[in-house]
């Protein structure tokens, strides 16, 4: 669908679900990681678990949007081919459906039949109709998997270098713990006021809220960390 100029609507909104999925997770959970183990080990402890977790969780958080885009298009395919199934095995009850979806954008009796008739002679267009009106289905893009998954692994590793960055230039890990809490936290705020920005959302409420989230991560790691130790 060509939009005009003047209409201003965000188009991209899975691609930057997967963006702040991954870096949200990239720049809390390494930090918290990093911010426990400051309390009880060296820089090079610090940075050789944080990498590892780094990998580990990019793969993981990869996958998981692997599966998820898979499942919405096995979905989707399924719903698809029943309805198939059923404008051919139960057409009246599907027109009746049909009919009912156009009496609820106030149409007339008159219309509402004249209408599904009509749609009823183009099975394809007649069950795009059903799938998006009637169960409200968008039929998801076939590389949505992969894409998905690439962009949360890649997210989430950049994500993850930011807060572990400080420790290869600091000599002890609480002074990397210093300069990593700084980094990280500006860049949670900033993270926080662009992804307001993309989804419409207050600019201070959203960086607030993701930047006290990763605080908070990392507040409970280091405490429970120096309780242990």
């Amino acid at each position: 669908m060509q939009l005009s100029p003047y209409e201003k609507h965000f188009q991209s909104s899975e691609k930057v679900r997967d963006f702040v999925i991954g870096m949200s997770d990239g720049l809390t959970v390494p930090f918290a990681l990093a911010a426990g183990l400051s309390a009880v080990g060296s820089t090079s402890i610090v940075i050789t678990a944080g990498l590892a977790e780094i990998a580990a969780g990019s793969i993981a958080m990869g996958l998981g949007g692997y599966l998820a885009g898979r499942t919405e298009i096995e979905h989707y395919d399924a719903e698809e081919k029943r309805e198939y199934e059923e404008i051919e095995k139960l057409h009246e009850i599907e027109i009746k459906e049909t009919k009912e979806i156009f009496a609820e954008y106030g149409l007339d009796e008159e219309m509402q039949e004249k209408i599904a008739r009509e749609m009823a002679k183009n099975p394809k267009q007649w069950v795009d109709f059903m799938m998006r009106f009637e169960l409200g289905l968008e039929r998801p893009d076939k590389n949505r998997a992969m894409e998905s998954a690439f962009v949360i692994g890649i997210s989430y590793i950049i994500g993850g270098l930011i807060p572990l960055s400080a420790y290869f230039f600091t000599p002890t890990a609480k002074e990397g713990l210093i300069y990593s809490s700084i980094i990280t936290l500006i860049c949670l705020v900033v993270f926080g006021l662009v992804k307001s920005k993309l989804t419409g959302q207050p600019l201070f409420k959203g960086a607030m809220r993701v930047a006290l989230v990763g605080a908070l991560a990392a507040g409970a790691a280091f405490m429970l960390a120096k309780i242990i130790s």
